[in-house]
């Protein structure tokens, strides 16, 4: 990084996060990190501080970090305006470090997503107009370092496990993330104490690989047992999962937990065994067909999430073909699905053999299609069902609010307040929401 010229520490700041749910989780605690440090929270286009914490899976997600260093720039360069302290946190930050400030040279401090614990110290250094740079994965837990959570919604990200041991061809995360680590147990649960004390009414349990946690010879599903048994925590989920880490004991969880909420988000990526290969993806797809077979089993209701990738190098369109065949046995309640994006260090950049980008954009549209309606058939079928709806905000209706409901669809009622969880008949299914009639209040 090249000196920069002192200026005064700052008073106020702005976390934009992008990407993945653990990037939430992780721009919240950069927030109540900064918080406790006496500053306040402001808009991006007045706080003297603004935190991107940037995203590194897709190409497009990195390049967005740059479009937004530039429009922070011109802030700076209007008649009377300040430039902001810039800091670039997260994935991008670790993978490009130093050539962060080459490329862009308005950034004036970068921490990666291990690192972040020490953004005080950083702050001070990009002050004084010393180089602050820091993407060490240090031994000790920056958890440890992190202050006490502070009132949440009535939802909140809870990171258990970070980093990945998999390596699939394609994927950045071992080398932004590290290796796969677990929290301790007291930790985890001390946290989600707070949280619940805090307000939260659902806990989504976060993980790169979240069903790889263990602690001590305990799984993630002694793990939601225990959790179980706060009171006041009426909701738990977890994500995202792997197919090898699928224990016995957490498919029954499923059946056996009344708080474990029926969704499972289990990423197969591809319905070809030789794509699958070349992704060094340690399932097929009939492992993982009797994988869904035997959750199914232990929760008949259970809705379906998954991701897939489209134009893997070297995919063919009979390779595609059998991506969509997957997808018509899995059955989704929702999926996510990309053109492959090649990611600079991981071996599927050097493969060749790339997929053309009209073929890519043509496959995705007939995948995402398929994947939307059977999005709007899982909906549909929950019409006339009365199920517990969770309100987190306001809708855009004066009196609207939105909820989510156990299978993780977005519903639409009126009344009720924020925090409360509601039985709701469900009226109306559209293909990306539902529309619901309070019935009965439930104990709020």
């Amino acid at each position: 990084m090249i000196p920069k010229t002192t200026r005064p520490l700052p008073k106020t700041f702005s976390v934009k996060s992008f990407g993945c749910q653990m990037n939430a989780y992780d721009g919240a605690r950069m927030a109540e990190l900064l918080e406790a440090q006496g500053l306040v929270a402001a808009d991006a286009g007045e706080a003297d501080l603004v935190l991107l914490n940037t995203c590194h899976i897709r190409e497009k997600a990195a390049e967005k970090v740059y479009s937004d260093i530039g429009r922070l720039t011109k802030r700076g360069s209007r008649a009377g305006g300040d430039k902001p302290m810039i800091a670039i946190a997260g994935c991008v930050a670790q993978a490009e470090g130093a050539e962060i400030t080459r490329r862009a040279p308005a950034v004036d401090l970068v921490v990666g997503p291990q690192a972040y614990h020490r953004l005080p110290e950083l702050i001070a250094r990009a002050a004084s107009g010393a180089p602050a740079l820091d993407t060490d994965m240090p031994a000790a837990s920056k958890f440890d370092a992190l202050p006490k959570r502070r009132r949440q919604g009535p939802g909140a990200f809870l990171t258990v496990q970070e980093g990945c041991d998999k390596f699939c061809t394609y994927c950045v995360v071992p080398y932004t993330r590290g290796a796969e680590i677990s929290r301790p147990w007291a930790q985890v649960v001390d946290e989600a104490k707070a949280l619940v004390d805090a307000g939260a009414r659902e806990i989504t349990l976060l993980g790169q690989n979240v069903n790889a946690w263990e602690h001590e010879g305990r799984g993630l599903h002694h793990l939601i047992e225990e959790l179980a048994r706060l009171p006041d925590l009426a909701r738990i989920r977890y994500t995202t999962s792997h197919p090898n880490d699928m224990a016995d004991g957490l498919i029954a969880a499923h059946r056996d937990i009344e708080k474990l909420m029926p969704f499972l988000h289990l990423p197969v990526q591809a319905g070809s065994d030789r794509i699958l290969k070349a992704m060094n993806r340690s399932h097929d797809v009939a492992s993982y067909l009797k994988l869904i077979d035997r959750v199914r089993a232990a929760r008949p209701d259970i809705a379906i999430s998954g991701d897939f990738i489209v134009g893997f190098p070297g995919e063919t369109d009979a390779d595609f073909e059998e991506t969509l065949a997957a997808v018509r046995a899995i059955g989704h309640a929702q999926a996510f699905s990309f053109k492959y994006s090649p990611r600079p260090g991981t071996p599927a950049a050097t493969m060749g053999d790339a997929v053309p980008a009209a073929v890519m954009d043509e496959r995705l549209q007939r995948l995402q299609a398929l994947i939307a309606e059977q999005q709007y058939a899982f909906n549909r079928a929950t019409l006339g069902k009365t199920c517990a709806v969770l309100i987190e905000r306001d809708g855009k209706l004066p009196g609207q609010r939105l909820g989510k409901s156990p299978w993780l669809q977005s519903v639409l009622i009126e009344g009720g307040a924020i925090g409360d969880l509601v039985d709701v008949e469900i009226v109306q299914a559209g293909p990306n929401s539902l529309q619901g009639e309070t019935r009965i209040l439930a104990a709020a």
